[in-house]
């Protein structure tokens, strides 16, 4: 007889939340999971990053203090310290999913899970980091002999993603890092190179430059953050051109060698050039973490890129195995992997259920802020809709004026027959929150006129959605009105 109804491997925000939810539907669920509950996201990734990079706000917003007419004298950061309070919010965060888990009646079983059938697994203890002594596990230890074998009626992968490798000579050097191994650096850089300009390596740069790095982004395509909407993407260029971050975008790195105490990153493409550093962080996407699961005993496919393909309940090609998360491949993001994970246990449970891709709100926590939600101008576009843009500027809106953050704007993809709103897209103050009102005009199939006609509060940022709608309606109030309405867009 199977130990567990339903067993979990990996506990980030899919595996646990998945958990959680099949416990509270009555199943005995064990959950295998190699360091702290919460997965990358809560250790080494969503949650530590936005602690940091609020510690640079906050230092970017003191030191800019006359401006508002506060004076704060002899202004400084303890990196230490910044560091410290990083790593208190993720243990208070990590224990709060541990009694979670335990509140619920999941059983965690620590350690690294390896397939020997469908549905059984041996667990090992798992190895030391690869990045930096304290860093995340990602195999069993060398040799390891395997702690504790299980079987399950049902198993779930959500093993999640680690950093893409960088194929380039030198990338194996010391000071050569990827995102997890930055949480390793002691002291901030003089100088560092950031290869990627996506949300992971604009994120990066934004936050070191903050802390008075002196900061080069390469990245391969035309523009940072090349799955954004392509004004967000430039304009996110010029405002990281402005506070002095060099961007070479169209470009790729092919070499890093040693140069003395330094790394000398070669910049190849129309911006070739050669930029030493003191640091070199790799930024250029993530792989499914699959690698040492022993997919194969349990006859689980993978594509041809590694990630397990999987239907709308999650499950895989065999039967009674599921996948979620960043190990799917559908969208590496870690709201995406919670509903996933609610979906597959509902499934699990015998409950009627799927999941519906169709509006995925992300967001990127540079200075300033992007986030977005639906399609963008060129998608649009490409799948054959006939459309209108408009934008609005945060330097035309009252509260912004008065938060002292004017950069940026948000920018709506509409429907040109119907006004239905099919894209949001924002770069500025308080982007990751404002984005849900898009969210929700997607999903319920609003249009302009709805937004526009919807009465919101003044003075706030969030007045911002509704008069993007009214320049969309070609009846801007507080922007001059735009020369052409349709077709080519209003401003966008």
């Amino acid at each position: 007889m199977p130990e567990f109804d339903l067993l979990v491997i990996g506990g980030g925000p899919g595996g646990y939340v998945a958990a959680i939810r099949a416990a509270q539907r009555g199943l005995n669920v064990g959950l295998v999971e190699k360091e702290r509950p919460g997965g990358v996201c809560l250790n080494w990734g969503c949650i530590p990053t936005k602690a940091m990079l609020r510690s640079a706000e906050v230092f970017q917003t003191v030191s800019a203090a006359a401006d508002f007419g506060v004076y704060a004298d002899d202004v400084r950061f303890d990196f230490a310290a910044v560091r410290q309070r990083k790593d208190g919010i993720v243990k208070e965060l990590t224990d709060g999913v541990a009694g979670l888990l335990k509140a619920n009646g999941v059983t965690v079983i620590e350690g690294h899970a390896r397939f020997t059938g469908a549905t059984t697994v041996q667990v090992f203890e798992a190895g030391g980091s690869p990045i930096f002594p304290g860093g995340p596990r990602y195999a069993a230890a060398p040799g390891a002999a395997a702690v504790r074998e299980i079987s399950a009626t049902d198993v779930i992968v959500a093993t999640g993603s680690v950093p893409a490798v960088l194929p380039a000579p030198g990338a194996d050097l010391p000071g050569v890092i990827t995102s997890d191994g930055a949480f390793g650096l002691t002291e901030v850089p003089r100088r560092i190179v950031v290869i990627g300009g996506s949300a992971v390596g604009a994120e990066w740069a934004s936050l070191f430059h903050a802390f008075g790095a002196e900061v080069t982004v390469v990245e391969m395509q035309d523009r940072l953050v090349p799955l954004e909407d392509s004004a967000i993407g430039s304009a996110l260029g010029r405002s990281f051109g402005k506070r002095g971050i060099t961007v070479l975008t169209g470009s790729t790195v092919t070499g890093i060698s040693e140069a003395g105490d330094a790394l000398r990153v070669t910049v190849g493409g129309p911006q070739a050039r050669e930029v030493d550093a003191d640091v070199v962080l790799v930024g250029v996407g993530r792989r499914p973490n699959t690698a040492a699961l022993d997919l194969d005993r349990a006859g689980i496919d993978t594509d041809a890129r590694g990630f397990i393909p999987v239907d709308d309940q999650m499950r895989t090609g065999v039967p009674h195995v599921y996948a979620i998360g960043d190990v799917t491949g559908k969208a590496l993001l870690a709201h995406v992997a919670s509903h996933q994970g609610l979906t597959a246990a509902d499934a699990v449970a015998g409950y009627e259920t799927h999941i519906d891709y169709a509006v995925i709100p992300a967001a990127t926590f540079t200075h300033p802020e992007i986030a977005s939600v639906g399609l963008t101008e060129e998608a649009a576009r490409a799948a054959g809709h006939e459309i209108i843009t408009a934008s609005f500027p945060f330097a035309a809106l009252g509260r912004a004026k008065t938060f002292g953050e004017t950069e940026g704007m948000l920018k709506i993809v509409a429907g040109q027959r119907h006004n239905e709103v099919l894209g949001v897209h924002i770069i500025g103050p308080s982007a990751s929150d404002l984005i849900t009102e898009g969210a929700l005009a997607i999903s319920i199939e609003a249009t302009l006129d709805e937004l526009a006609g919807t009465i919101h509060a003044h003075p706030t940022l969030g007045e911002i959605g509704m008069e993007a709608a009214l320049a969309g309606l070609g009846l801007p109030v507080h922007i001059a009105p735009p020369r052409k309405r349709r077709g080519g867009g209003s401003g966008a």
